[in-house]
């Protein structure tokens, strides 16, 4: 097989995609990293499908300077709103969030039981977990339940032990706990960073489930690294990758809070000012 070093391309609506991005790195350490955070127009998730789809076209042509083998939309609204319409412009793979996700979610469900999603209004609005966890087990009970005020709360930093986190999570789950769910699933890459006041919410016999290591695993099975195809993306590369960051506004803020998510030290942020998005799009079609 050929090596193949070109950088694997993640984004989101914010900061929330640095939790695939560590996953990405644990599951292939090798690989070089870029990653575009459009923290100057987060959240994404109470913005229309038709903003959405042009956000995420953006932010890939944008990504696509760097020439990338694939790209991970690191963002639940962007991959249960836009990835059909994206696909069809790009030349390069794209994975989203939500199908993993689904998957995962089935399997920690056995088959039985009911599976809650959060997420922001626009991917629970979609309706996408629920098609997609349908498609791999179609009896199988799904609830859903947008918990709009998360993604702004640790965009600003909050931690799983505010209190204002702890009643935000108290007046979305409780009608959830009620259901006695088998699994939850964190359908917004930011909620992660949640998870602890999420997992004691529910409780020890719950299963929460966070659909970034199945993104990366299924970044890894496209590479051709789990033995499965012989794609020959890899990099074959000796040593650690490199990562590199891209972020439309206030790339201090990114480079201090996005550490948490990454769970390493951030060293390289750029910013990206949201006209030149626009201009590599008008590039990409010209």
């Amino acid at each position: 097989m050929l090596a193949d070093s070109r950088p694997i391309a993640v984004f989101d609506s914010g900061i929330g995609g640095l939790t695939v991005v560590r996953e990405l790195r644990r599951r292939l350490p090798q690989e070089h990293l870029i990653y575009f955070g459009d923290t100057a127009r987060v959240p994404y998730g109470s913005k229309s499908a038709a903003t959405v789809t042009r956000f995420t076209l953006e932010n890939c042509a944008f990504l696509r300077r760097f020439d990338p083998k694939c790209i991970v939309a690191a963002c639940n609204t962007a991959s249960a709103l836009a990835l059909p319409a994206v696909a069809a412009e790009l030349d390069v793979p794209i994975i989203g969030v939500v199908e993993p996700g689904a998957r995962a979610a089935v399997a920690a469900s056995e088959g039985r039981g009911l599976i809650a999603v959060l997420g922001t209004e626009a991917t629970i609005a979609s309706n996408e977990y629920r098609h997609a966890i349908s498609r791999i087990r179609p009896a199988l009970p799904v609830v859903q339940k947008a918990c709009p005020l998360f993604v702004p709360m640790v965009e600003e930093g909050r931690t799983p032990e505010d209190g204002l986190v702890r009643q935000a999570a108290r007046e979305y789950l409780e009608p959830l706990r009620r259901l006695c769910p088998s699994v939850v699933v964190l359908g917004c890459t930011h909620y992660p960073l949640l998870r602890p006041t999420i997992s004691a919410f529910f409780g020890d016999g719950v299963a929460v489930i966070d659909s970034a290591d199945a993104t990366a695993l299924a970044v890894e099975r496209l590479l051709g690294l789990d033995g499965r195809n012989s794609a020959g993306l890899e990099t074959r590369a000796l040593g650690d990758g490199s990562l590199l960051c891209y972020v439309s506004d206030n790339p201090q803020r990114f480079q201090s809070i996005g550490s948490r998510f990454l769970g390493a030290p951030i060293t390289d942020v750029v910013r990206v000012c949201p006209e030149e998005l626009y201009e590599s799009r008008e590039m990409a079609n010209a």
